[in-house]
């Protein structure tokens, strides 16, 4: 029998539910108090603070086809660290394809901070303002 981590186990929920665009399920692993930091020069950048901006970033987020596959994880009591893909398939041939990083802050089994790290942030404002210029 193998023994996940809980943190891990709660990350793993969280990426299940992006998959499937289950805000009820994301709403309910965040804290309340929840900061998303999104760091750049682009529409959807700078610190989302509470359940309803962070919810509302996804709602964005998803207007980009932007998706997400963990590659590796790493753990401890508080915090977990996550390298992904990213990629999208949008229609109009504006796409992505990248990595990033998000170091994970966990306090009482639920999310408490997030920090992306992306692998070339100036490629990632560049997809973010073409795709909500179009958007707009």
């Amino acid at each position: 029998m193998t023994v996940v981590h809980p943190n891990l186990f709660l990350i793993n929920q969280f990426f299940q539910a992006y998959v499937q665009d289950d805000h009820n399920t994301i709403a309910q692993i965040l804290s309340k108090d929840i900061r998303w930091v999104v760091p750049g020069k682009h529409p959807l950048s700078g610190t989302k603070n509470g359940i309803e901006e962070v919810l509302h970033y996804f709602a964005q987020l998803s207007k980009s086809a932007f998706q997400a596959e963990p590659i590796v994880l790493g753990v401890n009591d508080q915090f977990v660290i996550d390298c992904h893909r990213n990629w999208s398939n949008r229609s109009d041939g504006i796409n992505f394809k990248g990595m990033s990083c998000l170091l994970w802050k966990i306090e009482g089994e639920k999310i408490t901070e997030v920090y992306n790290f992306p692998e070339d942030q100036h490629y990632v404002d560049q997809f973010f303002t073409a795709v909500y210029s179009k958007l707009i």
